[in-house]
């Protein structure tokens, strides 16, 4: 600002000899020129308003393992958010990756240090005073704050191939990559999220089987469980009935799934025996007394006699 008012005030002195001037040698400046020179005034102390070189910085609420995770996916992407070459896509790509630049200060304090670089970029949006070819830089620092939380810092940098000098970002792109670590953290979280509600779904079928597994072999004991009362011919008869099966009518098929669609592996004879092996609301998993495995729906069989 004093720079600008020093200009001012150099445009106000020569403007004020050039009026002097005019009248001792009984002339006049053109009306015109006076009014451009008292315009262009304001303009040479103009400020965009913008707050350059700021960089952001953020405390994240995510452990840093997580944090630093989301920034090396960002970081790796390819991509610089939040600036574009001329009136191309509304980002820069074919970014790389490297471990340093020379376009930042060597960095000493703590944390781990991301870079992400574009070379030959085209006067680049959302810095200052581009309009040539040089190197886009971002670099990436994460650190930690406590045990729930870290803090990542993003600055971004250009500097022109002609003169190397550097051109301050306007935090456009700083909040865009901040933008796209937010939304990799948010689906790194449902990834987390849905995995531990499958884990929770597998343990509860576990836990079902098991008890199914449990009922049945009570079941089975209940059943090879000879009565006090009830002869050794008797209860091989009972055991007899409650795992075998006679086919009811002639050509029924023996289907290799559970499903009416399914393929069949064998046309059964009526009356034919079959030993039940699985046994489901519709169907039953049999084997033939030939040693063929495979499935009848329920109606197509009947008890023994």
């Amino acid at each position: 600002m004093r720079v600008a008012n020093v200009v001012s005030h150099s445009w106000h002195h020569f403007i004020f000899m050039l009026l002097k001037s005019s009248r001792k040698n009984h002339s006049w400046l053109p009306s015109v020129l006076i009014g451009s020179l008292l315009i262009t005034l304001p303009l040479m102390a103009k400020n965009d308003g913008q707050d350059y070189g700021a960089g952001l910085t953020m405390r994240v609420p995510v452990v840093e393992q997580q944090l630093l995770q989301a920034v090396e996916d960002v970081v790796a992407d390819g991509i610089i958010q939040g600036t574009k070459e001329y009136n191309k896509d509304e980002y820069i790509s074919g970014a790389e990756t490297v471990e340093n630049s020379p376009l930042f200060p060597k960095w000493t304090g703590p944390g781990k240090v991301f870079y992400k670089v574009k070379k030959n970029a085209l006067d680049p949006r959302n810095f200052k005073n581009t309009n040539d070819s040089g190197t886009l830089a971002v670099r990436y620092i994460v650190q930690p704050a406590d045990e729930k939380s870290a803090i990542v810092k993003i600055t971004a940098v250009f500097v022109d191939d002609l003169h190397l000098r550097e051109h301050l970002s306007n935090g456009s792109v700083e909040n865009a990559e901040f933008k796209d670590i937010q939304d990799h953290i948010a689906a790194m979280q449902l990834k987390k999220k849905e995995a531990a509600e499958e884990e929770q779904r597998h343990q509860q079928e576990l836990a079902a089987q098991e008890l199914d597994r449990k009922r049945k072999q009570q079941e089975l004991d209940a059943l090879v469980m000879r009565s006090p009362d009830e002869s050794l011919a008797q209860h091989v008869a009972k055991l007899r009935n409650e795992v075998e099966r006679i086919v009811k009518t002639p050509g029924t098929q023996l289907k290799s799934a559970p499903f009416k669609s399914a393929s069949s592996l064998q046309s059964l004879q009526g009356g034919a025996h079959v030993a039940i092996l699985i046994s489901t609301p519709y169907w039953y998993g049999v084997e033939t007394e030939d040693g063929q495995h495979g499935w009848i729906h329920r109606s197509q069989l009947e008890s023994l006699p």
